[in-house]
């Protein structure tokens, strides 16, 4: 299916008095807006693109499901104030957008060369980014943003999945919760892992929805994590990167897996 296909189908099934549908031909993303509040989201065609060749319709089902909730979320009034709880960071690319659309400042921190953390209020179906306006709106610090979204962060369950290859140990997280990417902000759970790694821990948030913890015991095990993050990346429906990342002393630093096995 091409683009324009995908386009022409997202079109029509979110064709909605109250929405406004914008396509933007170069960066092959759709964006939706509610005439209500002002507020939209983008959607990227490439990743549904991949989810359609595995799902089907039901790639299409999510996708104007997710949208629905999300718009709907944006037309109800919002607070922070009792909301402690629902207030959590998400990992974004560093081409990520620093300010929303309307160029209010969003609230984020550096993470590595790759990645940038943001925060966001959890809405159920959906989540809003917290920008400097709604925080003073709210009269809440960005500090006490930043300190309770790493609390919850923290407080969140950890299931995980383990799988070995080629002699290279795997863990995998992906509950599909909007948070499993945010679990690499949870320090306990990487030293916890660490403390089992018998070659070199290795880690990938290729997107949102997963992440992934390598024991990597030999040179085959580079590529292995590279494709695997290549692959989640091009399929995440909130891709982040496709670089996985070396961890040590508590840092991540990003790692160039080449076509020669070779590490740059």
């Amino acid at each position: 299916m091409t683009n324009a296909m995908m386009k022409n189908i997202l079109v029509e099934r979110l064709q909605r008095e109250r929405w406004n549908i914008v396509y933007d031909h170069t960066n092959f993303q759709l964006r939706i807006e509610s005439k209500v509040s002002g507020k939209g989201i983008t959607i990227s065609l490439p990743p549904i693109i991949s989810k359609w060749e595995e799902k089907k319709e039901k790639a299409i089902d999510e996708v104007v499901y997710n949208v629905e909730e999300a718009l709907k979320a944006m037309e109800e009034p919002q607070k922070l104030g009792g909301k402690e709880k629902h207030i959590f960071p998400v990992l974004r690319s560093t081409s990520f957008p620093t300010e929303t659309k309307d160029g209010k400042k969003l609230i984020f921190d550096e993470h590595t060369a790759e990645t940038r953390i943001y925060f966001a209020l959890d809405l159920g179906t959906s989540y809003r980014l917290i920008d400097r306006d709604f925080a003073i709106q709210e009269n809440w610090s960005e500090e006490r943003i930043k300190e309770v979204a790493r609390f919850n962060v923290r407080s969140l369950k950890v299931e995980i999945k383990e799988d070995d290859v080629a002699e290279n140990h795997f863990y995998f997280i992906n509950t599909n919760d909007g948070y499993d990417a945010s679990r690499v902000l949870n320090e306990s759970l990487l030293e916890k892992i660490q403390s089992t790694i018998k070659g070199t821990m290795v880690v990938a948030i290729p997107h949102q929805d997963v992440l992934i913890i390598g024991d990597i015991c030999n040179e085959q095990g580079y590529k292995i994590v590279g494709h695997m993050a290549m692959q989640f990346f091009t399929e995440g429906r909130v891709p982040i990167t496709a670089l996985p990342f070396l961890y040590e002393n508590k840092e991540l630093e990003p790692i160039f897996v080449l076509v020669n096995n070779k590490l740059k």
